[in-house]
């Protein structure tokens, strides 16, 4: 850890002295900012998805929720750090909303190779879209219809809301209706054409958490097998200080991602991340807009790289991206070997990296393994 801490001063350094002597005229700088976009349309929004995107490919598992109870460990140093603004890049499923909240980027896209987890982050858009507070969020995405009273307030906290949305029964015909209206909003409000395999992966997700609600987890080959945390359980994980910070417990959490939604700036891409064209395509298009990648979220998806020339293409991919010295990889280690960083309780390890150290060591050699990838100059919380 000392070394990590030691190179990213070291790396910091040099990078201000680099800056100094040449400096960016301000006039580049404030038309780089200005065209970030405030908001797409909803043709933009499911033009970009579909041109960025490349043909999806197979994964073992459901990934209905997160399965990383130690998501929160690294919000602080986060916001120690002070990563905020520019480009946020995400794999997986409502993690990333959090993420999101954390981090308030201008613009984020969420990136995995599965066609499905695409089709459900659509699903959770439109939720979003018809969702002024969380109650009516986990209402719409349960299928479980509000009564006329005793509805908790928009401020209640997170516990209350939970425990009142257990309670409602589900009923077959919000579930019908919420589809129909759900289908409805993504081929029409958002203009993003589903095929045929599209609706039924559709159908198959939603009705997933119809029939499981706050109980529904992360699925490998369908089935849960072993231990694998319920959103209720993900919901409801405090950080390494006893603080809730998912984003449905926080108001203005819930709210910001709701607008980016709204904006339409949070963008479901299907790609690989070793694959030849939407990592590439994502640094282009950023690049176009003048931002740069704040964070990049990958769990644990590197592990699965190595053994093949993916990890080298996944890293040449990476340095097509927008970055500059402060961007970061947000990290999942899995709990194959004790992390020098693990927390206890925590099957897995939540870890931050700055890219730049990434692509260095990446060209040094350093990465023979997964482990030396997440144990070599990480930040820990």
């Amino acid at each position: 850890m000392i070394r990590s801490v030691r190179a990213g001063v070291v790396f910091t350094f040099l990078f201000v002295l680099m800056t100094a002597a040449t400096p960016v005229p301000a006039q580049t700088a404030a038309k780089s900012v200005a065209s970030a976009p405030e908001s797409l349309t909803a043709a933009e929004f499911s033009r970009i998805s579909r041109e960025l995107s490349e043909d999806g490919g197979y994964f073992r598992s459901d990934n209905f929720t997160s399965n990383e109870t130690s998501y929160l460990h690294v919000v602080d140093k986060i916001r120690e750090i002070g990563a905020t603004g520019g480009a946020y890049i995400g794999v997986g499923p409502e993690q990333n909303f959090t993420y999101i909240a954390k981090i308030r980027p201008r613009l984020a896209i969420l990136m995995d190779i599965r066609r499905q987890a695409i089709i459900q982050h659509l699903m959770y858009k439109a939720i979003f879209h018809h969702s002024p507070d969380r109650v009516q969020f986990l209402s719409r995405l349960f299928s479980r219809p509000l009564p006329k009273d005793g509805v908790p307030k928009r401020d209640a906290p997170i516990g209350e809301i939970l425990t009142f949305i257990d309670k409602l029964p589900g009923e077959d015909k919000t579930y019908a209706a919420n589809l129909a209206e759900i289908r409805r909003t993504i081929e029409e409000d958002f203009k993003f054409p589903l095929s045929e395999a599209d609706r039924t992966s559709l159908d198959y997700v939603y009705s997933s958490f119809r029939t499981d609600a706050l109980d529904i987890a992360y699925r490998v080959d369908g089935s849960r097998g072993g231990y694998f945390p319920t959103l209720g359980e993900i919901i409801m994980q405090p950080d390494q200080h006893g603080k809730l910070g998912n984003f449905l417990a926080i108001v203005e959490d819930y709210e910001f991602v709701r607008g980016m939604h709204g904006k339409n700036l949070i963008i479901p891409v299907v790609g690989d991340f070793g694959g030849k064209k939407a990592l590439a395509a994502i640094g282009d298009f950023l690049r176009s807009k003048g931002l740069t990648v704040t964070a990049y979220y990958t769990s644990n998806v590197e592990q699965y790289l190595f053994g093949s020339d993916l990890f080298e293409a996944f890293a040449e991919n990476v340095r097509k991206l927008p970055i500059n010295e402060r961007s970061l990889f947000i990290r999942a280690v899995a709990g194959r070997f004790p992390h020098p960083a693990q927390w206890p309780g925590h099957r897995l390890t939540t870890l931050l990296q700055r890219i730049p150290i990434f692509l260095r060591d990446f060209d040094e050699g350093r990465y023979a393994t997964y482990r030396d990838l997440v144990t070599t100059n990480y930040i820990s919380p």
